[in-house]
Order: C-alpha cells, then structure tokens, then sequence
C-alpha cells in the first residue's frame, strides 16, 4: 500500500538521489572511508542532482520543497552505502547554514551560502566544546568586540567536516553568562589564529571530524549573524531539525541492516535448508521489522506535523530516542544473524553496527532528550 505522505514528486527525487548514490558513492565508499574524508568534488556532483540544495531559499541556489520528506529520502538513499560518514559530512551544511537562513543578511547569503549549495565550499557548524556537550548557555568560546572585529578565543570539538570545512558557524560568547549571552559568526579557513586537528573515530570514517583552536582570532563583525547575543534560539531551532534528521538517519540505517539480514537468511544454509526457515530467526526478522516500522511511522507522522506548522519538541526528541535505540538492536541482531560474515570489514551491517552509538550521541544524548522531552510536557 502506497504512504499518503509520498507524491509522485518525492519519488521522482528519489529516484535522481538513487542514481547519483548507485553511480558516485557505492563504488567508492570503501576508498573514502579508508582515506577518512570525502573529495571535494563529491560535494559538486551532489549540488548537481539537487541534493545539497533541498529545503534552501532559491534565491540563493536552493530548491524549495513543501516538507521534510525530501530530505528523509535523501538520507535513506545516502544510507544505502552503509556509510553514516557520507550523510554526516556531505550533508553538514544542513546543520551549518539554517541559521544564515533565518537570520543572515542577503549579503552573508551570498558570500556564504550560495557556493555551498553549489558545492563549490564546504559549512560546518562549531556549538560543541570539550569541557560541555549540549549545554550551549554555558559555552566558553569568547569573541570579545574591538571596532569592526570580534576577537575570538576558545575550542570546539566533535566538529562534522571541521577538517575540511571553508565556513564555520560557531557559537560564540559576546555577552554575559547564559543563554543571553551567545552569538554567531562565521568563520573562514584560513583566519589567523584558527587551527584544526583530526579526530580518530569508531565509526564515520569518512566523515572528518576536528577540534578546532582559536587564538586571537580576528573575526569581522559583518560575519555575526543577526543581532549580537541572538544566538541562542538559532542554535536550539537548528537542534529540532536535526534530530529529526539523526532520527531519520537512524532508521534508514536500520532499515538497510534488517534488508541484508533478510537477503542473508535467503542464501545461507544451514543443515541442508535455508536459514530463514529455522523458527528462531523469523522471529528475529520480524521483531525487528516491527521496531524498524514503529520508527517509520511515527518520523513521517513528526515530518507531515511540521510541515503543517506545528513545533513537537518533546515528540522530536523521544522519536531520536526511539529510532537510535531500535537501529542498535536492530545492527547487533544483524551481526548476529549473518555471524562471521558480519564481523568482517566489507559488510555493511559492519559498518552500520561500528556506528550506532554516534546517533544515540550526537545532537544530544539519550539522557538529554529525555530530559528535555519532560520539560517540554511540563514535568
């Protein structure tokens, strides 16, 4: 039965991202996650199909789309490769450049936005730091104002593409304590001052992941976006559209294991018969079938809510938690199922299983969701 949320126009997209995927990425996954980044070109042939531009102004090279579903089918598509690497960096610019978006002037649009949409630079956003995580009214990261400059001192950590990245949103403080007091400002590569270094990492190896370093960086202040210590409610609406993505992330991942568990228990055989007719793995398949499809049900129900306006903060984050959660039982039974098969590098369910722990992370940890998810309802 065909989802009432998916038009003919979706499909249409999905099958342009599935050639591009097919064609660029699988053939290649395996030399960009042993090289431990992607080539920069990648990101010019994914602007060429549409993908890096989706939910973006086109006034500035985007294309505008009613909801987020394109983008769960991007991501689903991407997941194919088995690479949660390749969706996290070639897709960070979808968590760096909303807040120039909702906040930029036409100018920073321009000079910021337009080439990455382009694929011709590279965005990252910098919120985290190693002393905090998601605690972002309590950043350290300084930009102290000298005429028509910020000087910028601090670190940031566990940054997406931070090796690679040509503009980076960061998280700054120009105010006093608190929430009150956080801004935004994009910092180029190159600014003296400002260095990196890699991360070595379980998963998403083909995702260059940094530390960046500021010292005395000078940072103009035509590069602040919006009004001086107005970041903080960017930087929690960029949270919401992100873990909405993480979710989705996640169970596209799951889906991708379950499909080569089920494909595995077709061709393998066990004491003269198929592995799919021993009782025990049906009942496996099926119980993750059922958690992958609980998942689906509820992102697209979350996806078609915000495209009607609404803002489920609370149901956003208990949806992160219940699809990255359901993608790590989901990859270890998967593991399971194909045995030492899934154990060697080259599998997908290998990769995939190396990975699950990042989702349950990033963008704000299981226990954080939940307590977040309280406030929202009013405990």
């Amino acid at each position: 039965m065909a989802s009432p949320f998916y038009t003919d126009e979706h499909e249409a997209f999905r099958t342009q991202v599935r050639r591009f995927v097919e064609r660029e990425c699988v053939p290649n996954i395996d030399t960009w996650e042993a090289a431990g980044e992607l080539p920069r070109a990648l990101h010019e042939k994914a602007a060429d199909v549409g993908l890096l531009g989706i939910g973006f102004p086109e006034a500035y090279g985007g294309i505008e789309v009613p909801d987020l579903f394109y983008l769960v089918i991007a991501v689903e598509e991407l997941a194919r490769t088995g690479s949660g690497g390749l969706i996290a960096s070639l897709l960070s610019h979808g968590i760096a450049t909303p807040p120039l978006v909702h906040m930029g002037s036409h100018e920073q649009k321009e000079k910021f936005m337009r080439p990455v949409l382009a694929g011709q630079k590279i965005a990252a956003l910098a919120i985290t730091e190693p002393g905090g995580g998601s605690d972002v009214a309590n950043l350290r990261t300084k930009a102290v104002r000298d005429g028509d400059h910020y000087v910028v001192n601090g670190s940031k950590t566990f940054i997406t593409s931070g090796m690679r990245a040509d503009y980076l949103t960061v998280a700054v403080r120009t105010g006093g304590e608190g929430m009150g007091g956080v801004s935004l400002l994009v910092i180029e590569a190159g600014t003296p001052g400002f260095s990196r270094t890699p991360l070595s990492k379980m998963g998403w190896w083909c995702s260059d992941t940094a530390t960046l370093y500021f010292e005395d960086c000078r940072v103009p202040v035509a590069n602040r976006i919006g009004p001086e210590n107005a970041g903080f409610m960017a930087i929690m609406m960029n949270f919401n559209s992100e873990r909405i993505m993480l979710a989705a992330q996640a169970w596209a991942s799951a889906q991708v294991a379950y499909e080569d568990a089920l494909a595995w228990t077709r061709e393998r055989q066990t004491f003269g018969k198929p592995l799919l007719t021993r009782q025990v793995i049906r009942h496996k398949l099926l119980d993750m079938k059922m958690r992958i499809d609980a998942v689906k049900a509820q992102l697209d129900i979350l996806c078609w809510r915000i495209a009607q306006k609404a803002l489920p903060v609370a149901d956003v984050c208990l949806l992160k938690n219940l699809a990255t959660s359901t993608l790590e039982t989901v990859a270890g039974e998967a593991v399971q199922i194909l045995g030492g098969a899934g154990y060697l590098r080259g599998a997908r369910v290998e990769r995939i299983f190396r990975e699950t722990k990042v989702l349950s992370i990033g963008g704000g940890a299981s226990e954080v969701m939940k307590d977040l998810a309280a406030k929202q309802l009013g405990w």
